[in-house]
């Protein structure tokens, strides 16, 4: 259908419909640095909490654990509540919380309150991380997505990377309050950012607006929250009884939320959106992806320290890479996501990831530094590429009432698996080592677990490659039916 000669441009369109796009992508960007700053930047302190409290690790990890517990539970109800009650509304909320519960960490008298504190931080980091993917569509055109998915995924990476260094230098000079505090001055100009340069929330007549299921978010969060405790509580490799107990929780719950969403009438996610094969395919590449990234982080160091003999320093250096590559690879994978399509740029994303981990997989440990490094770039910016690309796929046709659902649908993929990655992951290294104690493993029994690791993590990966190849036959053939049936038709 031709233009009308008198008609604006679809490009001009574009820009009229989302004025001030640089700055509301300044917002949406700096909501995911905080995110991802906020997870990052408590780890490197908990041995300065531990003495600060006179706690053991034991009760300290939770402060960790809490801010994962929060964001991983809450956020695909969190993305739906954005939806109902409007992206804008709920993002800039999300904000304020996020801020004034780093203050409450800052100042936080006891270890009690800093934990239920972080929980606080972890609630405000789901709605930033669910909505400002989720936020893209009316903020940007939609033929710079990859773009902007690129830059997101850039700002979160820098956030990653940024935070044991920045933790490190902070707690050294100003000790560890600082280290929550430090994030406050950032949320508040994220806030005015976000209020000035965001798009209004359309409005929507009560007729059309959709109800908040109340009984599936509680079973959701009940599910999620037994898993992550499942495979996180105890010791890295072991597997008791509680973990056990917490599964069939999390086994019991998950079918209640199954039944609930198939008889309520406005559900918190409607069962049939699974039988989209695309999205389905786009989820557990997302999982298994993850869960090999969380590989990296958690048997890395420990290569880098007993296998190599790297004091902590140069372990903390070294494991900067990763993220370092992810930061500096997420624009550029942005635009070849534009150019080349989302489905291209997936495979080829993922087909280096394969090859990352076969490197790593034969790696000797006589090839020291740059034999870790250089298949540990190749994984990363072969991450970067595959992690635009599908985000790219999944939120560029989703429509505008369910992108706060489905982008939180992405991200609990996402968490899942890194949260899967350090348990499974972790004792795959524990198992392949042949050390009770990894801490003190020796040199070669370290190596060992390092490759057996890499070769579970390639298998995964070829997984993912076959989804990804059985996702583009069925939209092929679906595409070819659909020609026929209208070639038919025109006969």
């Amino acid at each position: 259908m031709k233009q009308h000669p008198t008609a604006p441009p679809k490009q001009a369109l574009d820009v009229e419909r989302v004025p001030g796009g640089r700055w509301a992508l300044a917002s949406l960007s700096s909501s995911m640095l905080l995110s991802s700053l906020g997870t990052s930047i408590a780890n490197v302190g908990l041995p300065s909490l531990a003495q600060a409290f006179n706690a053991p690790f034991q009760e300290v990890q939770w402060i960790v654990l809490a801010y994962l517990l929060a964001s991983t539970t809450l956020i695909v109800s969190v993305g739906r509540l954005g939806d109902v009650t409007g992206r804008r509304r709920l993002l800039l909320a999300g904000i304020l919380l996020f801020t004034g519960a780093s203050v409450l960490c800052g100042v936080a008298p006891t270890l009690g309150l800093l934990i239920a504190a972080r929980a606080a931080q972890g609630l405000g980091s789901a709605v930033m991380m669910a909505l400002s993917m989720a936020v893209v569509g009316e903020s940007v055109p939609k033929a710079q997505t990859g773009r902007a998915m690129g830059l997101l995924g850039t700002m979160s990476a820098v956030g990653t990377a940024l935070g044991p260094s920045l933790g490190g230098v902070l707690i050294d000079g100003l000790g560890w309050r600082s280290i929550f505090l430090v994030t406050c001055p950032l949320g508040l100009l994220t806030f005015l950012l976000a209020q000035r340069h965001l798009p209004i929330d359309r409005p929507v007549p009560k007729a059309d607006r959709a109800g908040f299921d109340n009984v599936g978010t509680l079973l959701l969060a009940l599910t999620l929250g037994a898993y992550t405790l499942a495979t996180t509580i105890g010791r890295r490799g072991s597997f008791g009884l509680v973990n056990m107990a917490l599964l069939v929780v999390a086994g019991c719950t998950l079918g209640g939320f199954v039944l609930t969403e198939r008889r309520a009438a406005s559900p918190l996610i409607r069962m049939a959106m699974f039988r989209d094969s695309g999205l389905s395919a786009s989820l557990a590449m997302n999982a298994l992806v993850s869960t090999v990234m969380m590989a990296t982080l958690v048997v890395g160091p420990f290569y880098l320290s007993r296998g190599l003999g790297l004091a902590p320093m140069f372990v903390g250096l070294v494991s900067s890479v990763g993220p370092l590559v992810v930061a500096l690879t997420g624009v550029p994978a942005g635009r070849i996501a534009d150019r080349f399509g989302p489905r291209q740029t997936t495979l080829v994303g993922l087909l280096g990831m394969a090859a990352g981990c076969v490197m790593l997989s034969a790696m000797h440990a006589s090839l020291g530094i740059p034999g870790y490094v250089a298949p540990i770039a190749v994984m990363t910016v072969s991450y970067a590429l595959f992690q635009t690309a599908n985000n790219t796929a999944v939120m560029a046709d989703v429509l505008p009432e369910r992108r706060g659902l489905i982008s939180g649908m992405l991200n609990l993929s996402r968490s899942l698996g890194l949260i899967t990655g350090a348990s499974v992951m972790g004792a795959v290294f524990a198992l392949g080592s042949g050390a009770t104690d990894i801490a003190t493993a020796r040199p070669e029994a370290v190596a060992t677990g390092m490759r057996g690791t890499f070769t579970v993590a390639g298998i995964l990966i070829v997984s993912a490659l076959a989804i990804a190849l059985a996702k583009r036959v069925l939209t092929t053939c679906r595409s070819l039916s659909i020609t026929s049936a209208r070639a038919a038709r025109r006969g």
